[in-house]
């Protein structure tokens, strides 16, 4: 698999794979259909099995400990996102500015220290925000209106002062919100003025085409975050809080597949060639 991006100096790479062991074309399919669909049947399974039996329509119960747990992965990985979304936008203001010189103002280590800060700044404030949850007091059984450990809701249900754990939460998600958002919004103006001097029209509207996908994900993913966490005192009910957490814990990671790749020429063509196919043949 060859791709080719004429903004990026003309540079192409190819996917090697397991090109080099064609004999294990065949059995490589089958390991992977299988696990694909023991995957697709056990998720299908269980889901009959539990609208079946009304035994198992009963709320989750999780200690303590599993419950900081599971937030502090979960923080984790939203505080990497979003630095990673700001990481792309400042991508894109390079491949769109400079093609010429993108694979070098862009090498590989300026990419891994990139990708590699995200990751280490998700986990400091994950774990700073998980240190201060483990201060608060719980007494006997404890029910969460949420469908995972979500901090707030860990704080509301506290026994004790919470105030600095609010304080410290609403900090952080200002802090990553504002940084983030300022290198997203400066990359895309600098973008904005530099698509506006190009002298064609098609260049124009495929650098556009470029940044609508990433500017999709941006809008659900920011949007959201800024609604729950970046307003003090907030005062949004529970249901809200669940519906709008929906958007950037499930909906998100459902639209990444056509948010960045149906916007690739190759692949909608390769698409509309297959359902075109379906429709002739009936």
């Amino acid at each position: 698999m060859v791709f080719t991006d004429r903004n990026k100096s003309g540079a192409t790479f190819t996917l090697q794979g397991f090109s080099d062991y064609p004999e294990l074309k065949v059995p490589l399919f089958m390991v992977f259909l299988t696990i694909y669909s023991v995957t697709v049947v056990g998720n299908i399974g269980m889901m009959a099995i539990i609208k079946i039996n009304p035994k198992l329509h009963t709320p989750i119960s999780i200690s303590f400990s599993e419950c900081v747990i599971q937030f502090f992965f979960f923080c984790t990985f939203v505080v990497t996102e979003s630095f990673l979304l700001a990481v792309m936008a400042y991508d894109r203001f390079v491949a769109i500015y400079n093609p010429l010189l993108y694979t070098v103002a862009m090498s590989q280590k300026l990419c891994a220290v990139l990708v590699a800060g995200s990751y280490a700044w998700g986990a400091a404030c994950s774990l700073i925000l998980t240190c201060s949850a483990l201060q608060l007091s719980f007494h006997g059984s404890n029910t969460i209106d949420h469908f995972f450990c979500e901090f707030s809701s860990l704080l509301s249900l506290s026994c004790s002062d919470s105030h600095i754990n609010s304080l410290l939460l609403f900090v952080f998600a200002t802090f990553n919100e504002v940084s983030t958002l300022l290198i997203i919004l400066t990359s895309y103006v600098l973008i904005l003025v530099t698509i506006l001097k190009m002298p064609s029209a098609r260049g124009r509207h495929k650098a556009f085409s470029t940044c609508a996908s990433h500017l999709t994900a941006i809008s659900i993913f920011h949007g959201t975050i800024l609604f729950l966490y970046c307003v003090p005192n907030s005062k949004n009910s529970r249901h809200t809080v669940k519906v709008a957490s929906v958007f950037y814990t499930v909906v998100i990671p459902m639209l990444n597949p056509l948010i960045y790749s149906l916007r690739n020429k190759d692949v909608k063509d390769t698409v509309s060639k297959v359902l075109g196919s379906k429709v002739s043949s009936f």
